[in-house]
Formats: structure tokens, sequence, C-alpha cells
């Protein structure tokens, strides 16, 4: 059985016609369960989760993963959900998928748009939408799980399908290890995931070898002054107007003290202070994202956003104000290991063609399967894309762009993008679990 198992890894790697007929077993069976994934994607998408409440998220996967045979244990790191499927001696790979949605209202109009309204952490009322594609990446996970559970004559191993909660804070895959992820499961040889990218067409996946995501680290700061009249500023200290130079400030640090061929940026993505026109508030509140690529980067911007924070305050005759590193949002650099990403695009190729697998650049964004990786897991990460071809045709035309994630108008061309995300994943199960 085994030699069986390594020709059809060289088979796969080496001749696309052997692939294509592994493709054909792939597709025959995740075509008898396209219904079924394709209403529990609609299910996925209706009822979003925020960010560490992925309840009923966590319990329809789980049930899906059930169906498909794997041993299913709930509650991992919060509202985490792990399925083990064993097939006898072999490698253990894990495959990740996160569960959480965004705060935002859906505007897509589709028949089966969330319209969930829940209270965030500070008590707001916020729309709930799955706008980064995470109700692609679970539904792939149960077709993945489904479709390896009637291959079983095709692998030896065993394989974690991991949902995990909280990606878009940063805490979910920390809060699964810290829960012992790896010491209640065994500890995988590599790990894969997936992800939805609204920039390429459906049927097309994208991917780099190396540092692929950001540093990604959340920075508070509190300007402090001194309340007062708007009529008589010279009374107070006004911390608007130092905040306003703060903000300017901030982006010297990246145009002026930041090798400009090192990537990085820093966004002020909140800003709030005072209740009325006419008076002056005692404090602004900033909330800051920091994006680098370097670790030596990342401490010196951290450093210098300390730095002009004071100098703006100390220069008005202000309090010192506060700057707080939010340490528990941190999410680390992902860096996809070079051989297992070559190797794994290598069959991508075969399955899907080369015109249809992209290299991709660096990105700033952030994701939290890097701590997977850190926890030293080899690791792959790549991209479906998700956009209706001919809607991405219109938009090369100068027509109407394309609605790219995080966006409340975002959906994907759901789907053939979850029949490439299967049948991509499955291709890459089989593979690994049989490359020595």
């Amino acid at each position: 059985m085994m030699l069986c198992l390594l020709a059809l890894s060289l088979s796969i790697w080496n001749f696309a016609d052997a692939a294509i007929v592994t493709d054909d077993l792939i597709s025959k069976h995740h075509e008898l369960n396209a219904s079924y994934l394709n209403e529990l994607y609609k299910q996925f998408h209706a009822q979003p989760e925020l960010s560490g409440r992925e309840i009923l998220t966590s319990k329809r996967l789980a049930n899906a993963l059930k169906t498909a045979g794997c041993e299913v244990r709930e509650g991992v790191g919060g509202h985490g959900v792990v399925g083990v499927l064993k097939n006898g001696d072999g490698r253990v790979i894990m495959i990740r998928a996160d569960m959480d949605a965004l705060p935002l209202v859906e505007k897509t109009n589709l028949p089966y748009a969330s319209k969930v309204q829940v209270r965030d952490d500070n008590g707001n009322l916020v729309g709930v939408m799955h706008a980064c594609g995470h109700d692609i990446n679970i539904t792939c996970l149960a077709g993945v799980a489904s479709v390896l559970g009637k291959m079983k004559d095709q692998w030896r191993g065993t394989i974690l399908f991991v949902g995990q909660p909280a990606e878009e804070t940063g805490k979910g895959a920390r809060a699964m290890l810290d829960d012992g992820l790896f010491a209640k499961f065994r500890k995988p040889d590599l790990a894969l995931a997936l992800h939805c990218d609204g920039r390429f067409p459906s049927g097309h996946v994208n991917y780099r070898a190396g540092p692929m995501q950001a540093n990604v680290d959340s920075v508070e700061i509190i300007v402090k002054g001194k309340g007062g009249h708007g009529a008589f500023p010279d009374k107070a200290i006004d911390p608007i107007v130092i905040a306003a130079r703060v903000v300017r400030d901030l982006q010297l640090i990246i145009s002026r003290e930041r090798d400009p061929l090192d990537p990085a940026v820093i966004t002020v993505g909140s800003i709030h202070g005072g209740s009325k026109h006419n008076i002056i508030p005692a404090e602004v509140k900033m909330e800051l994202t920091v994006r680098t690529v370097r670790n030596s980067t990342r401490n010196k911007i951290l450093s210098a956003i300390e730095q002009v924070a004071r100098t703006a305050s100390l220069g008005a005759g202000a309090p010192e104000p506060v700057v707080r590193l939010n340490a528990s949002e941190f999410i680390p650099e992902l860096i996809n290991d070079a051989e297992l990403t070559m190797k794994t695009v290598k069959v991508f190729e075969s399955l899907l063609g080369k015109e249809k697998v992209h290299e991709r650049p660096m990105s700033l964004g952030g994701e939290d399967f890097s701590q997977f990786v850190r926890a030293g897991v080899p690791g792959f990460y790549y991209f479906l894309g998700s956009a209706d071809p001919k809607a991405l045709d219109i938009a090369k035309q100068g027509g109407k762009p394309l609605s790219v994630t995080h966006s409340d108008s975002y959906f994907p061309d759901y789907v053939p993008v979850i029949k490439t995300g299967v049948r991509t994943m499955v291709a890459a199960v089989l593979f690994h679990l049989a490359d020595k």
C-alpha cells in the first residue's frame, strides 16, 4: 500500500495525466456533496458571528465534521473545533480554517445576506457580516473532510481539521495553542490553510514562498490635555490639536525614519475626543494598527510612536500621554515554508494548469495562522481567487470596481470557489501524506 502511495506522490509531482486521474476522483466525490456544501455555505453566510462568539458556527462545523466521519472535540481555545480523521500510521497534517465574521452591515442584497445585528464589546449595536470569506474557508474544510473520508484507500496517516475562532482579533490561534491543541492531539508534521482573495477570479489560486504576511501590532494612545471652554482656548490645553500633530508626525516615522525598501504602515484607525462643539475635552483616545516585516523595524517603530506622542504633548505643555501596546493582539509575521510551498504549488499547477496558479507579492495584512508556524510546524497558506470572472473583466475595462474583502459589498463566486478550495486542498493532502 505504501508503494502505491509513493507512486501516487511521484505521479502527482511529475505527471499531469496522473494528477488529472486523481482529480477526477476528487471531483467525483465533491460533486456528490456539492449541493450540501453550497447550502452549508449560505447558512454560514446568513448567520455570522463576531470573534469569540462563534457558538452556532462552531456547532454547525462540528456537525459537518462528524458527518464526514471525524472524531470531534469542541471548545478548544474558546469555540475552537478539532475534527480528527485517522487512517493508520503515517504523517499528521493539520488543515485550519477561521470561523469569525466582521462588524459590518452587509450591503450585497443577496437573498442569503446577513441581517444579523448584535452589541459589540463596547455595547454598540453593529451589523455582522462574513466580509472576509471565512464562511468559504470553513465550508471548504467540511468539504475536504468529506472527500478525504471517502478516499481512505488513497492515504494513510492522521488529519486534523481545525476550525479556529477569533482570527480577526488575532487571538484565536494563540488561545487554541494555550489550551493544549498540540498536547491534546498529535503535533502535526505540517499545516495547511486557504483564504479568499477578491482580486483574482474564481478557479485561480495565488501563493508566496517565505515571508507572506506582516507583523501586526495594536497601539492605543491617550493624549491628555486640560479641559475648558471653546471660547477661551488660552485657559485650556487642547488635546485635539495635540492629537492632530501626533497623527501628522506618525507618518513622518514612515517617510523619514524608516528604510524606504523596508515595508511598514502606521494607520490611525480610530480617534475619539470631545462631547460638544464648544467644549475643549480633557483627553483624546487614538487607536493604531502598525504593520512591519522585520522585527528590528517593528521595535524601532513602536519606540518612535511613543516618542512622537510624548514630544507633541511636551511641546504643548500637556501632561504625559499614555501609550499602550496591546500585546494580546500581536500577530507575528507569517512565513510560508519554502520547500513545502513549492512542492504544493507543483501539485496545484498539475491540477489547475500553470496559468491559474499565480505568485503574489508580500502583503502587510495580518494572519494568525502564523502562530501555528511559530509553534514549530512548517506551514503553507494560500489564497483562492473569489471574484466572478465576468465582474473582473468589467472592472478591468473601467466599469464597476471589484468588491474586495473587508468591504460591506464583498461576496465570493461561491460555487466554483468552494470546488477549487476542496480540489486543491485534498490534492495537497494526498500528496503530502505520501511524500517522503
